[in-house]
């Protein structure tokens, strides 16, 4: 690095895995971050993804993916920040007559945001993994655009036509099920039932443990800076140490910290694990459902979509 202590633009939502960064209870060696707060952290992915505003972003797991395929110039790392279960995500209306995934097919599905968005891209993958679903005979009604303006949809993917909301459209049978939308009402039920029950068992027997969200360096400091990658990448798996050393102990703050609580628990292991060995099977599980639903165009190595240096780091 150049002079002791360059500043890096960065931004990512305060959580428990780097909460450690954002009060400077960990510091990074060789630079310093200069937090940025978007409160919509999903806008902060787009503006990554269109402008390279920052430095250092957290990003969508599938957003990169599909962000890299389009040439946008930044690189991940094997940062994960955030996991989560999806098979509660796919909602349909209590009493509509959808009583298992296979009913969706031949019918309308919306999705929240784009058809690119990571917990819309894993719930597709266990309805056609676990459930054997044809996700080609499904047409999938969008609520919003996608990060990557280049992207284009497969035939059966749609627009939602406004003002209606996914809930009215849900409510009306003028959608089957929705996806990602976070319906919290009690005529609008899991398709899936006792969903963490299936996600657990999809992890107990498959490894199935989705990745939502990583960290990814524009790729000008990464070239310019051969060694930033590994702090970064230290300066994050330090703060997330202490994050996992707490979780037996702290109070449970949020739905994602009973979650890995709950993984800490099953398993026995660091449920937030960083580094390409620990996750390569659930990455690739997420690669291949890319390239199933048409997110990807063409096969990726994983080693050519992480940062040189980052591929053999473990934390």
């Amino acid at each position: 690095m150049p002079e002791a202590g360059p500043a890096l633009r960065a931004v990512t939502r305060t959580q428990g895995a780097n909460e450690a960064l954002k009060t400077g209870a960990v510091v990074p060696r060789g630079f310093r971050f200069d937090f940025e707060e978007v409160p919509v952290l999903v806008q902060a992915f787009r503006r990554m993804v269109r402008d390279l505003e920052y430095d250092v972003s957290e990003m969508a797991l599938t957003t990169y993916l599909v962000a890299k395929e389009h040439g946008v110039a930044f690189t991940a790392l094997p940062v994960f920040l955030v996991r989560g279960l999806h098979h509660g995500a796919i909602q349909v209306a209590a009493g509509s007559g959808i009583r298992s995934p296979k009913d969706l097919e031949g019918r309308r599905v919306g999705v929240n945001r784009g058809y690119t968005v990571t917990t819309g891209v894993w719930a597709r993958a266990i309805l056609r993994d676990e459930y054997g679903v044809d996700l080609d005979r499904i047409t999938w009604v969008l609520s919003g655009d996608e990060h990557v303006a280049q992207y284009r949809t497969p035939g059966n993917v749609v627009p939602v036509k406004p003002p209606r909301s996914m809930e009215q459209l849900l409510r009306s049978g003028a959608l089957s099920a929705v996806v990602g939308a976070d319906i919290d009402a009690p005529d609008v039920v899991p398709l899936i039932p006792d969903a963490t029950e299936a996600a657990f068992a999809a992890l107990r027997q498959r490894g199935m443990y989705p990745i939502n969200h990583l960290i990814v360096v524009r790729d000008e400091l990464l070239r310019d800076h051969p060694e930033l990658a590994v702090d970064v990448f230290d300066a994050f798996a330090r703060a997330k140490q202490r994050y996992v050393e707490q979780l037996r102990t702290r109070v449970i703050e949020s739905p994602a910290d009973r979650t890995y609580r709950q993984v800490l628990d099953l398993t026995g292991a660091d449920p937030l694990p960083y580094g390409l060995d620990p996750n390569r099977e659930v990455l690739e599980q997420l690669l291949r459902a890319g390239l199933d639903q048409k997110i990807l165009t063409r096969t990726v190595k994983l080693e050519d979509v992480f940062a040189a240096g980052t591929h053999d780091l473990i934390a």
